[in-house]
């Protein structure tokens, strides 16, 4: 009886199983669908899709550059609005500055995901570098304290691209190539963090540095910090360009009760996952409340929350760094000019870019992206806690070490956040990434809202306490980056992070 019970069921199954494929594939080849045209053209292309990579590359680049174009020049910017009263104070008011962009973009990237999961993910990043274009050159012509702040928290508001970008590099891309992808978006965005202050250490102020090619009089000499954001509005333009190359991932399916059966009448994405083999398999929902599903997906709340204090140190060190490297030597800096400065980010966005696309995915292959990120939060630790040992050094023997130390310590941070990003796209199917990746930009930008506010506090608090016998003036900020660093490192492993199911978090792709 059990036995002829067992057959029973296992020929509904067998059967069920041949009607959901069929299903399947009226939904997999819609002609009218750009979801199924894209994953027609990457069955029938199996290698690594390096066109679609370098647009995303482009576009990414053009949204971090804005984020610390200013930092090399964000001091010498509060000193000519002339609203710090004592020059220890440059650093609290600059803070305010550096925060009033993710702040903007903490408000809305859950609006974007959203958006980018019901109209497709090409919208809005269309809509996102043409924001790029306008508010950054609209900084660029600041006067004042408000007008810098109101700038930046319009351009965090409006540019909603990070987010349905992460989506769709993973989307664009074969599972075996998955980590490439994201491998793109981090390497892009670590090089635009780090290449956006070397641009504003060289460009900003060219009355100043280029007395021969820009007078006092010119456009570039009233508004010293509008060329280097010119620039990047000028790439913004581009990507804006390159946003109408790019093919949409997200489907799109007409449901009608009038439709004849033959019609396109496929389940949706939520319910079946097709991995990158070209196989099939079901994936089960406990629920049809998508939104609040996501909320209750451990592996990925562990993993955003995971990623948003890597991401809050990280924000922190990159306008103390700056901030650092700028201010006077009687106050632990370096004394560096914005030039010199853009010098030693230059060389370390060159060597990110290296290490990123050549030897990253292989890292990931061989260790995984959790334990790839431990490695990186425990080297981080005693790196920064050589800092305040280095600003002792002068000449040659400083130049060579920063340069070494900057670099080192920016492949450490965007390994980390790869290894995260990883985590974050394969714990959601397709139709809920880009909610997914709007939560994570929420998050994430709350925590680096708090970042340049309270990292440029910080600094200003340490640089009055010189004289203290307990962690003096510049090692007092470099340790409480590393307690930053050392929670982040904790809570990568159990139980607090939870990994996904690779049997569950097969994303239509």
């Amino acid at each position: 009886m059990s036995d002829s019970l067992v057959g029973w069921n296992r020929k509904r199954m067998s059967e069920n199983r041949e009607a959901l494929l069929k299903q399947e594939e009226r939904f997999y080849h819609d002609e009218n669908c750009p979801g199924c045209n894209t994953n027609k053209l990457k069955e029938s292309n199996p290698g690594l899709p390096l066109k679609h990579l370098f647009y995303v590359f482009i576009i990414v680049l053009s949204t971090a550059l804005p984020i610390s174009v200013l930092f090399p020049f964000l001091y010498f910017m509060i000193e000519e609005f002339q609203i710090a009263k004592r020059e220890e104070d440059i650093g609290f008011y600059a803070g305010f500055v550096g925060s009033a962009f993710m702040f903007g973009r903490a408000l809305t990237s859950v609006i974007w995901g959203i958006i980018a999961d019901r109209y497709g993910r090409r919208p809005v990043m269309i809509f996102g570098t043409v924001s790029v274009a306008i508010f950054n050159t609209l900084f660029g012509f600041s006067r004042s304290f408000w007008m810098a702040v109101s700038t930046r928290f319009l351009l965090g508001s409006l540019c909603g691209i990070l987010g349905p970008i992460r989506a769709y590099a993973s989307e664009i891309c074969r599972k075996e190539y998955q980590s490439m992808g994201m491998s793109i978006v981090s390497t892009s965005w670590g090089i635009g963090l780090v290449i956006g202050p070397s641009l504003g250490g060289f460009l900003a102020q060219p009355a100043e540095k280029f007395p021969t090619a820009f007078s006092k009089e010119s456009l570039f000499g009233r508004f010293p910090y509008l060329l280097p954001c010119l620039l990047i509005s000028i790439l913004a333009l581009a990507a804006t360009v390159v946003c109408f190359w790019i093919p949409e991932t997200l489907h799109f399916h007409s449901r009608s009760d009038e439709e004849s059966e033959d019609s396109c009448n496929a389940p949706a994405p939520s319910t079946y996952a097709v991995d990158m083999r070209g196989s099939l398999q079901r994936y089960e929902e406990k629920g049809q409340d998508s939104q609040q599903n996501l909320l209750r997906n451990w592996p990925l709340m562990s993993s955003i929350i995971t990623y948003c204090v890597f991401q809050l140190h990280d924000m922190a060190y990159t306008e103390i760094f700056s901030l650092w490297a700028i201010s006077p030597r009687k106050h632990g800096g370096l004394s560096y000019s914005s030039a010199e400065v853009g010098e030693v980010l230059a060389i370390s966005g060159f060597g990110l870019l290296v290490f990123q696309l050549l030897l990253y995915p292989l890292v990931e292959r061989t260790f995984g992206p959790v334990i790839v990120s431990r490695i990186g939060a425990v080297l981080t630790i005693p790196l920064l806690s050589s800092y305040a040992f280095i600003a002792m050094l002068s000449g040659l023997t400083l130049a060579l070490l920063i340069n070494c130390a900057s670099l080192l310590k920016n492949l450490l941070s965007v390994t980390i956040t790869t290894g995260l990003l990883l985590l974050q796209n394969r714990a959601v199917t397709q139709e809920k990434r880009g909610a997914a990746n709007g939560i994570s930009m929420t998050a994430m930008s709350l925590f680096k809202a708090v970042g340049p506010a309270a990292g440029g506090s910080l600094f200003s608090w340490a640089q009055k306490r010189q004289n203290e016998s307990f962690l003096p003036g510049d090692h007092m900020v470099f340790f409480i980056l590393n307690v930053i660093e050392a929670l982040g490192l904790l809570m990568t492993f159990k139980p607090f992070l939870a990994l996904p199911d690779d049997e569950h978090s097969v994303a239509q792709l």
